[in-house]
């Protein structure tokens, strides 16, 4: 039952969580019936399928035209782990750590690869770390937006044009949200469920020329499983960038991330849809100048990050309070909002300091960001008085 003062207005999509994300506005399962399920993946009309989803995707983020992009196993988490295990090696490397995900390269790098020369440059979460001390002579690693910290790097400034080192991006929630300058990456990895709100499983490896070289003139010393070998015979195997997939997608994700695609491109393509996010950033920003128990977790309004919006319960009683006591606070307050079913799996990462997190991505309507913020209000007014019984 809601409790008194409740807003009127509810979201009419309640989904804003930051992985898997809502579907687009419009989408049925009706959309999928010509997916082509029952049917090999290498057969000619499936395998098509794949192709498109390949060149639609580098089309939309205008991917160079020199660079390579292949579909692979395990969504994000997969393409990140193909190129660290298949890349790194053959120089130092320096790992950019600020949230949750950075941490975890930093670990498969220094824990299970084992390499000796890393650099782990990190920072709290809603920092940045010291972007001035990447060396252009090592590899790097960083991700793009901290989906779980809610920054994002600004640019890709810190990144030297003439690098010898490769950039490897994970970009899982900045691919069709946020610029990516192509030039100064080697290595960019995405997935379908972020901001064209795909189902999960699947992920997306695009390499540009120096990534390609590295990968025919080095071999790592590790051995490598059949899901990362992206070689043959020392050549780069080309069939993983024409669709013909390490090992057996579903095809019915498939015709969903072609809808996606599709929807994006009549949009207005990229830049639509990186507006779209920006929007919803700036709803919550206005949002947020004017309340005094909320803010962003990000320090910097520069690196606030447009898809995964991250809050932080400033209220001087919540300040108080003990790690375990905020803790329990904040779910509280995402317990409150789902039980009243306007905001669905909006807590912060479990890794991450206690508050909200707000999926911002080009799927979700600004209306019903500007519907949930006043439910934000009351949910907390609700538990700061004690009306709200804990879950």
């Amino acid at each position: 039952m809601t409790l008194e003062g409740a807003p009127a207005i509810r979201p009419a999509n309640p989904n804003f969580s930051s992985g898997p994300c809502t579907k687009r506005p419009g989408w049925s399962p009706s959309l999928l019936a010509n997916a082509a399920l029952g049917r090999s993946h290498r057969a000619k009309a499936p395998k098509a399928k794949l192709a498109e989803v390949i060149e639609r995707s580098a089309a939309l983020l205008a991917l160079p035209s020199d660079w390579r992009l292949g579909i692979v196993p395990a969504s994000d988490t997969g393409a990140v782990e193909m190129a660290l295990w298949s890349l790194l090696g053959a120089r130092g490397v320096d790992l950019l750590a600020w949230e949750s995900f950075g941490q975890d390269w930093v670990s498969d790098v220094v824990k299970q690869l084992k390499l000796q020369d890393a650099r782990v440059i990190e920072a709290d979460y809603g920092k940045l770390p010291d972007l001035s001390q990447v060396d252009p002579a090592r590899d790097l690693v960083f991700t793009w937006n901290g989906t779980t910290s809610g920054v994002r790097v600004p640019n890709a400034d810190f990144i030297a044009g003439d690098r010898e080192g490769l950039a490897i991006c994970d970009a899982t929630s900045a691919a069709f949200a946020m610029p990516l300058d192509f030039d100064k990456l080697d290595v960019v990895t995405w997935s379908w469920q972020k901001v064209l709100g795909g189902e999960a499983a699947h992920g997306m490896l695009a390499l540009g020329p120096r990534a390609v070289e590295r990968l025919e003139s080095y071999a790592p010393p590790w051995p490598l499983p059949k899901i990362f070998r992206l070689t043959k015979a020392g050549k780069l195997n080309e069939g993983v960038f024409r669709g013909e997939t390490i090992n057996t997608p579903s095809m019915l994700c498939v015709e969903d991330a072609l809808d996606g695609l599709r929807w994006a491109e009549s949009l207005g393509g990229a830049e639509a849809l990186i507006a779209r996010s920006e929007v919803n950033l700036a709803a919550v920003a206005a949002w947020v100048a004017e309340r005094d128990w909320a803010g962003f977790l990000a320090e910097e309004p520069e690196t606030r990050s447009s898809t995964s919006i991250c809050l932080k319960i400033v209220d001087p009683w919540f300040q108080a309070l003990d790690g375990e006591a905020r803790a329990k606070t904040a779910k509280d307050l995402a317990s409150l909002l789902d039980g009243e079913g306007v905001a669905f799996d909006i807590g912060s990462y479990r890794a991450a300091p206690p508050g909200l997190r707000i999926w911002g991505g080009a799927t979700v309507e600004t209306a019903d960001i500007e519907a949930l913020l006043p439910w934000l209000d009351w949910a907390f007014a609700a538990v700061k008085s004690g009306s709200r019984r804990a879950a």
